[in-house]
């Protein structure tokens, strides 16, 4: 608790500038943990490609986990149809909802970390004037009215470049991380757009077979079998008239 207590007077001299940097650095944090959480599950708990391709030939509707290749096949086989233009393009505008939960909120952290310190700086101006403000009244040898613009100054930006250092390191991790997720989504869509293509003309090729094996044996899809009815002779139907 006495620590708490010294880092806030410790802070306080700061000024009002600490205040904004203080709420820059509770949101920049809040999202970059967010983010890591969420980019770890999604590498985590994720199916392997040999698993995923043989949950689309198979038609399974029940797909455990929550990483980004198991999100892209379970919305996949909730929308599948079975003809595979229709297929390919469902599964592509699976894969284009995915994207954009792979970089939210890296915008704004990339702002954040480039607003602290700029937030430091100026908290290291308002401090330099007031500084020359209290010499230009007391001259140089009040040093205890300089030392309230010193500590702004020297505070501020303490604190602007101990938010956006580990700020910026912690939002380069983030932005590769989600750019090897973009790109296994790229080279995932590509693999099992192969699949869905093959699936499909398997099935359309045993349903073809089906129809022959039927007309073979005398049945036509569709239809049922009729008794052949005789049809009388011309010459029949001409003496009956006489």
């Amino acid at each position: 608790m006495e620590i708490v207590r010294t880092t806030f007077s410790y802070l306080r001299q700061g000024g009002w500038i600490m205040m904004p940097l203080a709420i820059a650095s509770i949101v920049l944090w809040t999202l970059m943990l967010e983010r890591l959480a969420y980019l770890r599950t999604l590498r985590r708990q994720d199916l392997t490609i040999d698993d995923a391709t043989r949950v689309i030939r198979s038609g399974t509707p029940f797909v455990e986990g929550e990483g980004l290749r198991a999100r892209l096949v379970r919305s996949f086989l909730e929308r599948r149809t079975g003809f595979a233009r229709l297929d390919v393009d469902i599964l592509r505008q699976c894969a284009m909802r995915e994207q954009p939960a792979l970089s939210r909120f890296l915008a704004t952290i990339a702002v954040l970390v480039a607003v602290a310190p700029l937030l430091g700086l100026l908290g290291t101006v308002l401090g330099m004037i007031e500084t020359f403000q209290v010499i230009s009244v007391f001259g140089t040898g009040n040093a205890s009215a300089m030392a309230s613009g010193i500590s702004v100054a020297l505070i501020t930006t303490e604190a602007g470049l101990l938010v956006a250092v580990p700020g910026l390191l912690l939002s380069g991790i983030l932005m590769q991380q989600s750019a090897r997720l973009r790109t296994q989504l790229e080279e995932d869509l590509t693999i099992l757009t192969r699949i869905v293509r093959r699936s499909n003309h398997s099935n359309s090729s045993r349903r073809g077979e089906m129809r022959h094996g039927e007309a073979r044996n005398g049945h036509k899809p569709g239809h049922s079998a009729t008794a052949a009815v005789p049809v009388p002779a011309m010459a029949d139907l001409e003496g009956g008239s006489r």
